[in-house]
């Protein structure tokens, strides 16, 4: 079983899970796996639209529009959800961007939207979740940085920057923590077939000069065993740990690529 010890089970049963980015690619997996094991889920993400489609397919799903650059705008979503829901006892800080560009094309402008989207982002959601947290007997943190949050990322010194900044925060929070039945890990996958590996398999294609299925075979070729990863692989990790298997494990960035990287 999934969740918080009562007796001798575990139960994810009316748990209240907050995923942002949770309207496509690795956030919906996570929610819809979340949901399933009987959390109530509240997903995030820019488009209203795109949030009400998901959650009408899904029972337990509960959109929520929130920008998680704008720290007004999370701080009133996410009190709204606690006052829908009760307290946020599942936090998955998942929404982000990436892009590549080199660092002497980079500017402000640039480099300011992926810290703003990527890590302050990230510190925002978990900040405002522990607030409710905080106040229960039982927490899980889960922050979805990248394979590019533990190594360089050739073309992306930005991005990768911004996703060692999100380890670094799970890593910190993780030692504040200790002893109080929350745990705070990273999962760090490479590249997963969601909507961001479409978008930059043109983006790619562009810079390198090649065609797109080139830039795609580029990708595909980074994961250690040459194929792109599943969202539902990077659930599983989630599922995991939010288990009672995983009560001890925290403050660890779990590579999800096919191999050691």
């Amino acid at each position: 079983m999934f969740g918080h010890l009562t007796g001798d089970k575990m139960t994810l049963s009316g748990k209240h899970a907050f995923v942002t980015g949770g309207g496509t690619g690795i956030g919906l997996a996570i929610a819809q796996d979340l949901a399933a094991a009987g959390c109530a889920v509240t997903i995030t993400g820019r488009r209203q639209e795109v949030l009400d489609e998901v959650a009408k397919r899904t029972k337990g799903l509960f959109g929520l529009a929130m920008d998680v650059r704008e720290e007004d705008d999370v701080i009133a979503k996410t009190a709204e959800a606690v006052a829908a829901r009760g307290p946020i006892q599942i936090c998955v800080a998942n929404a982000g961007i990436a892009e590549g560009r080199a660092l002497h094309k980079t500017d402000m402008d640039f480099w300011r939207n992926m810290m703003s989207t990527n890590l302050d982002g990230t510190f925002l959601t978990i900040r405002e979740a522990l607030k409710s947290m905080r106040t229960t007997d039982w927490g899980r943190v889960i922050a979805v940085s990248s394979i590019a949050g533990l190594k360089g990322l050739q073309g992306a010194s930005c991005y990768t920057a911004s996703k060692h900044g999100m380890v670094g925060l799970i890593r910190g929070l993780s030692e504040d923590y200790l002893g109080q039945n929350i745990t705070f890990n990273a999962l760090c996958p490479a590249y997963v077939d969601t909507e961001i590996v479409t978008r930059n398999t043109t983006a790619i294609a562009q810079r390198a000069g090649v065609s797109e299925e080139k830039a795609k075979d580029i990708m595909v070729s980074a994961n250690k065993h040459g194929r792109l990863i599943a969202p539902c692989e990077v659930s599983a990790a989630a599922m995991w740990l939010v288990s009672d298997g995983a009560a001890s494990v925290n403050g660890q960035s779990i590579e999800i690529a096919g191999g050691l990287m």
